[in-house]
């Protein structure tokens, strides 16, 4: 457009000049062709530098056209004058320079999207409207999340829509729960958090700018292992000072009362047979003692697995049948609810036989304490293909419907007169055999515990 306007004003210009040129002709016609010629020549040289002048917006609007397209590996053709080469060198190296920087961003944009993708950190990113916009694998394995992007956090609390297929009842409630925590958590704060089955996580919520405005995100660290290492490593510690302190004092004490024992035949009938009970009742009190730290010393000093085939549902039959009798005598029902057919699993048969023995002696005395009548205790084997479960239920129902996880927790009970080391004996096993498990509420008025082992 540019270019027509000043074309029409230099030819307007010399039409005139033309017109009175013309005037020329009759009486001088020599003069005539003169006139003529400078003014043609006049009229090419207007019109050259009309285009020379408008040469550089040609190359602007070029320039704009390679960066509305992001075309920024493009550069401009070296111009016909040296007086553009400045400003075509300085187009070109605006363009090298954006194509350097875009590069490099697009480099640090697919590191990001791997590390997000491999780090065992839940990752989730939200919009300027507090909806999904990024979520990485861990935070979809953890919260179970299926095609998250675009909705709030809150669209997960109340209802199950949005929950992977896979997911069972009890998950999708673990996760509901883990998801209404993480929505409440204030910007800048980290806290712990707990799910229903007793995980404990880190999440922190914070914030960067994007585009002048701020965005959310959270990030979610499970740690219950890391804690349970710190429990571990914490009771280990204390349990060795005990028994140290402990076993030395029972041994001296032990020697002191069989040595007074030799002083009986010196004392009167009477006044011996008082001596002699009550040296034997204080013997008896300080092996019960010895007994006692003895239990807590078996979870530490516990030997490592060593994985045999083993039988299973033979391991289990066996302890069937060392508390039949006992269940018959308080009329519990114990026995198979379902028994799959299971290969032999590389298990070390002693610490799994051990610590089977625990969680049915805990369901058998957890329906004494209920004090209901009819009570029953059923197992289940079951092969799930890449696992094989193996379940207790009972009909005690004392667990509450709060989280599980403190039963696992050293010298935690809550039975009158537990020790808290029965499920933590449980735990140590289970965990040296890379068991899973999961001990919860199930049908009403039920516990379950569920260990799965895996089939290698």
């Amino acid at each position: 457009m540019m270019r027509i306007r000043l074309g029409t004003y230099v030819l307007a210009l010399h039409l005139p000049l033309f017109g009175c040129a013309a005037l020329l002709l009759p009486a001088r016609p020599l003069w005539f062709v003169g006139a003529e010629a400078l003014l043609l020549a006049s009229l090419a040289l207007g019109w050259r530098l009309v285009r020379q002048a408008l040469e550089p917006l040609g190359y602007t609007r070029r320039f704009h056209d390679l960066l509305q397209d992001q075309q920024y590996a493009n550069r401009l053709a070296a111009p016909a004058s040296r007086e553009l080469e400045h400003l075509v060198g300085t187009f070109n190296a605006m363009l090298g320079a954006l194509h350097r920087e875009r590069l490099a961003i697009g480099e640090q944009q697919g590191f990001l999207d791997r590390l997000l993708e491999a780090t065992p950190v839940a990752v989730l990113v939200f919009d300027f409207d507090g909806a999904v916009s990024l979520v990485n694998a861990s935070a979809t394995q953890l919260l179970g999340l299926e095609r998250p992007q675009g909705r709030p956090l809150s669209a997960w609390t109340g209802a199950d829509a949005g929950f992977a297929a896979n997911l069972d009842g009890r998950a999708r409630a673990r996760s509901r729960h883990l998801i209404a925590g993480l929505d409440a958590l204030p910007l800048g704060e980290s806290r712990l958090l707990t799910d229903l089955d007793g995980r404990r996580y880190r999440a922190q919520r914070g914030q960067f700018h994007d585009r002048g405005f701020a965005r959310h995100f959270l990030m979610v660290e499970e740690l219950t292992a890391e804690l349970e290492d710190s429990e571990r490593s914490t009771y280990e510690r204390l349990i060795r000072v005990l028994a140290h302190e402990v076993n030395n004092t029972v041994a001296a004490t032990g020697s002191v009362l069989d040595s007074l024992l030799f002083y009986r035949g010196q004392l009167a009938e009477p006044d011996a047979g008082d001596f002699a009970t009550a040296i034997v009742a204080v013997r008896r009190r300080n092996a019960s003692l010895g007994e006692f730290i003895e239990r807590f010393t078996k979870v530490v000093r516990m030997p490592p697995p060593e994985p045999r085939p083993t039988d299973v549902k033979a391991v289990v039959d066996d302890i069937l049948w060392l508390n039949r009798e006992a269940c018959n005598g308080r009329g519990i029902a114990l026995g198979w609810h379902r028994c799959d057919a299971v290969a032999p699993l590389a298990l070390d048969a002693q610490l799994i036989e051990q610590a089977l023995l625990n969680i049915v002696k805990n369901a058998i005395e957890a329906i004494d304490e209920a004090g209901a009548p009819g009570g029953y205790v059923r197992l289940e084997l079951a092969d799930e293909g890449r696992r094989v479960r193996l379940s207790v239920v009972d009909s005690g129902g004392l667990l509450a419907a709060g989280p599980a996880r403190p039963l696992f927790t050293p010298f935690f009970t809550t039975r009158k007169g537990g020790q808290g080391i029965g499920l933590m004996f449980v735990r140590e096993v289970l965990q040296r055999h890379g068991c899973t498990y999961s001990l919860a509420p199930g049908a009403p008025g039920e516990t379950r515990f569920d260990i799965w082992f895996p089939v290698r």
